[in-house]
């Protein structure tokens, strides 16, 4: 009778091992599912913030152009740069004489760290 006391006992125990390595297990499954999903998130976020400063620099490189083109109205025989400094960033354009009545510019945007440059010939 007392063998099988012990017996019964050592089942209980072993049953509570198995039981908190399973509870591990799911524990760690479980922080490294929302470890990445963190993680997607965060890139997620730099991603659509790149986007958004790219669309400013290209709006202000776009906006340099139409000053450039606005002194080449102006002036038909304009040739030169200017800097322009906004809220949202800042924008350059250069006009360069190519010949005749042809002109080329070369136009920056940049937002931060993103810049985008507008060439027109």
């Amino acid at each position: 009778m007392l063998y099988i006391e012990k017996k019964k006992r050592y089942n209980s125990l072993r049953g509570g091992y198995i039981t908190l390595i399973s509870v591990l297990i799911v524990g760690a499954v479980g922080l490294s599912i929302a470890t990445s999903l963190l993680l997607l998130g965060l890139n997620s976020s730099r991603t659509s913030f790149v986007n958004e400063q790219s669309a400013k620099a290209r709006s202000l490189s776009n906006a340099c152009v139409e000053k450039a083109l606005q002194e080449i109205r102006n002036s038909v025989s304009y040739s030169g740069g200017d800097n322009f400094l906004y809220s949202t960033g800042s924008c350059s354009y250069f006009v360069t004489n190519t010949g005749g009545e042809n002109r080329e510019i070369i136009a920056s945007g940049f937002v931060g760290t993103i810049s985008r440059k507008t060439k027109i010939e």
